[in-house]
């Protein structure tokens, strides 16, 4: 019988331990209603979405984490709320840290920094087209043609 092994959990103590301070914390619900997924669930449920490549309304309900639409609202939250920009710049950090980041593969590409002197305006390009052509189509058979319908 082959070694049966459980599945490596996709967020581990350590990056809770990271992300967990950057999520804000959720206002009391003074009318109760049903208790919200616990974070760490949704943010296993968002993970996995985002590595499967699945729709978010195929998220598995047996892993506990919510329905996908569930987890796609706490993306959506997070992401105003910056938790996404203030876990790059933590993993940032650390990488600095480690010395583990090699700045000589970095790409800075005009979709991530202004221009800050913007092109020149060019020079104004005359029409191409032509004019408009006068109708092959003679009086005579339009009249001829209207006459039939009348």
């Amino acid at each position: 019988m082959e070694d049966a092994t459980m599945a490596q959990p996709l967020v581990t103590d350590d990056l809770w331990a990271a992300v967990e301070p950057l999520i804000p914390k959720r206002p009391p619900r003074p009318k109760g209603g049903r208790p919200p997924v616990d974070d760490r669930q949704a943010l296993t449920g968002i993970l996995f979405v985002l590595k499967t490549g699945i729709p978010w309304e195929y998220l598995p309900p047996e892993m506990g984490c919510g329905s996908g639409m569930t987890c796609w609202r706490r993306l959506r939250d997070w992401q105003v709320a910056g938790v996404w920009d203030g876990l790059h710049r933590l993993l940032l950090n650390r990488l600095r840290g480690a010395d583990q980041l090699d700045w000589s593969r970095a790409v800075v590409d005009s979709a991530s920094l202004r221009a800050v002197g913007g092109a020149k305006k060019p020079a104004r390009t005359r029409p191409t087209g032509g004019k408009k052509a006068r109708s092959t189509t003679s009086w005579r058979m339009r009249r001829a043609f209207r006459s039939l319908f009348d």
